[in-house]
């Protein structure tokens, strides 16, 4: 707590703030707040001290820590409770119990490093350390079941509004639940539920984004939202901190959307934030795979392909596997 006042009273400022007022914010002695701000130098923030001046917060450390996240952050109820690990096997398994344990919705449980990240159909996502964020939340959704594919459709539009914020990449999103930058993927999406028949008791959505991920720890086909800045001629870290706090923005913003107006003007945008309408596809569904172009998404968040018949089909679940994007006439 002490710790917290320190750090609150030195970053509402750029200027030197004594050691009187320090000790006036935090109730202590000005041997404490040294004592203080000797642990929080330990745990990398970057204090200065000059004689007669006080102490200024010249740089903050690369790691999610909760009360960063939270420094001005623009939410009302994703993000009030923040967990956050050094190393979990899975942000997803921990927000799950949790969840079952009564957690709160909006509680986001972040880490710094997964050793048995997530994907679809149980395959595993890269989770190195300090290198992406490994987030999870948990919503309690009014729905059914069956509507919980528009859920993993809105975490793709708002992650890839988030990376497009912050860094100015055209992060695109790939149905199901990857975005790609210049078609590679940086990031994916994994929605799990607990579930009746009749209603949702509540949903989590795990979120993996390479941000500064080095190339070379990275599988094929992938990229990290640094190298991607790279190749564009800007050579620089992304904050991890800026961006999972605009992420939870707007995951908050596109959830309560959705909650006051419907899924319309989610899939609208998801509609403009996908290049794939109009390309060709080879689909992988259970024992049969086929080629197709992709004709549209469905309200209820299927994917619809046009058969070479030219048969519409709706695809819920599978692999899509891009052949030739879509050109301009």
């Amino acid at each position: 707590m002490i710790d917290e006042k320190i750090l609150s009273k030195l970053r509402a400022s750029t200027e030197y703030i004594s050691g009187e007022d320090l000790c006036k914010s935090a109730d202590v002695s000005r041997a404490a707040i040294w004592k203080h701000i000797e642990k929080l130098r330990e745990e990398g923030y970057d204090i200065e001290a000059s004689p007669h001046m006080g102490y200024r917060l010249v740089g903050i450390p690369d790691r999610l820590i909760p009360s960063e996240v939270k420094w001005k952050l623009k939410a009302k109820v994703l993000g009030r409770e923040i967990i956050s690990y050094k190393k979990v096997d899975s942000t997803n398994d921990i927000a799950y119990e949790l969840a079952e344990k009564g957690l709160k919705e909006g509680s986001v449980i972040l880490s710094e490093e997964q050793e048995k990240g997530k994907g679809r159909h149980g395959r595993s996502w890269l989770s190195p350390s300090k290198g992406g964020i490994y987030f999870s939340v948990i919503l309690r959704p009014r729905m059914t079941p069956n509507e919980i594919p528009k859920i993993t459709l809105l975490a793709a539009v708002a992650t890839a509004r988030a990376i497009r914020d912050v860094t100015g990449l055209m992060a695109m999103i790939k149905w199901p639940n990857d975005i790609l930058i210049n078609h590679k993927k940086v990031c994916g999406i994994l929605t799990e539920m607990k579930a009746e028949q009749d209603g949702v008791d509540f949903i989590v959505i795990g979120i993996g984004i390479n941000v500064n991920t080095p190339h070379k720890q990275l599988p094929k086909l992938a990229s990290s939202l640094r190298e991607e800045l790279r190749l564009s001629g800007k050579d620089e870290y992304v904050s991890r901190i800026e961006l999972a706090k605009r992420l939870i923005e707007c995951l908050e913003e596109d959830y309560f959307l959705l909650k006051k107006d419907g899924f319309r003007q989610i899939m609208d945008e998801w509609k403009r934030l996908t290049d794939m309408i109009g390309s060709s596809v080879k689909v992988v569904v259970q024992n049969r795979t086929f080629e197709a172009l992709v004709h549209n998404v469905d309200p209820d968040g299927s994917l619809v392909v046009r058969r070479d018949a030219g048969t519409l089909e709706r695809i819920s679940s599978g692999d899509i596997i891009m052949l030739r994007q879509k050109t301009d006439e």
